[in-house]
């Protein structure tokens, strides 16, 4: 098992603030909106910079998500910051008709995702969101693993033409990837090669994964571990020689089991190679109020609970045998 090691932490909410800053300087045509949550959004730096290239929407989101849809049309590159929750469920239907329907060049940014928002409770811990937005035709999808990650990938999406769903979220997280990385919209990150199972995480369960890699390893399961920081598109080469490879495989999200992450790969796997997989996310549940770690913990979001469906899918792999 390849060892990863970390000397701070960090939330991947300041990743995409210092990418969307980065953005600002290297495109003039950037632009960012909020509603009423610049200290949440880590928007202060943008706002510094380019006053005249922010815009306080106001508790209004799908005023924003229209607003954002114009200048779109007008050739800018609009950025909407709010929780992830407000992003998606409250403003569905202005993304379907006015951003995603029309393809307009509009990147919806959305921190707080998940259980890990914490002691806000269920009302905000949204876990449908990424279904919601990877079922929007020409919708790019993606969820990085920590803050180097979430900036990079900031970056490039603003550098990609299209709609954009780019989910982060709140509490602190080792940083483990590099800080000089390219992000390539669509590629998987290959964390570690191995023979045993095929783990494929996302956002902050890729770090429960390398944990979980390494009581395998102890243990002598050689699991290959791949981060799927991007949702939509999905990189089927990736998952399908991974699962060629190992016959097995379990995903890692934070995100309700339906529509999330393990369903994509699912699909993929119906299709082109039936294989047995196992689930770690939230079972068809909403979330409740409690520190990150608790949630995390008692809905079987980490490392231990991987390893439990490591072990779960490799004895189905042997009886199908």
């Amino acid at each position: 098992m390849k060892k990863y090691t970390y000397t701070d932490k960090k939330d991947t909410r300041s990743g995409f603030g210092d990418g969307l800053l980065e953005a600002g300087k290297r495109n003039p045509e950037v632009v960012a909106l909020c509603a009423d949550l610049i200290g949440s959004l880590k928007m202060n730096d943008f706002i510094k910079a380019f006053p005249e290239r922010f815009f306080q929407v106001g508790i209004a989101e799908a005023n924003m998500i229209g607003i954002a849809a114009g200048l779109a049309t007008s050739g800018k590159i609009p950025f909407t910051g709010t929780f992830a929750n407000f992003s998606t469920g409250r403003v569905y239907d202005q993304i379907r008709q006015s951003v995603a329907y029309s393809d307009k060049n509009v990147k919806i940014c959305a921190s707080h995702a998940g259980l890990t928002l914490g002691e806000d409770g269920a009302t905000h811990q949204i876990l449908e969101d990424i279904g919601m937005m990877k079922m929007l035709p020409g919708m790019t999808v993606i969820n990085p693993c920590d803050y180097n990650q979430t900036k990079a990938a900031t970056i490039a999406i603003a550098e990609h033409h299209g709609p954009v769903y780019l989910r982060f979220g709140r509490p602190v997280v080792p940083i483990f990837t590099d800080p000089d990385q390219k992000f390539e919209i669509g590629k998987a990150w290959m964390v570690n090669e191995g023979a045993d199972v095929s783990i494929f995480a996302t956002g902050h369960l890729v770090w429960e994964a390398i944990q979980a890699g390494e009581i395998l390893a102890e243990e002598g399961i050689d699991a290959e571990i791949i981060n799927i920081h991007t949702i939509k598109p999905l990189d089927a080469e990736a998952v399908l020689k991974s699962v060629a490879k190992t016959g097995c495989v379990v995903t890692a999200e934070e995100h309700n089991r339906l529509g999330g992450l393990g369903d994509s790969i699912a699909q993929l796997l119906a299709v082109n190679n039936p294989t047995p997989q196992e689930f770690v996310a939230v079972n068809d549940s909403f979330g409740e109020s409690g520190t990150p770690a608790q949630l995390m913990t008692k809905y079987g979001l980490d490392a231990v609970n991987i390893v439990k469906a490591v072990k779960k899918v490799i004895a189905r792999k042997k009886q199908n045998a």
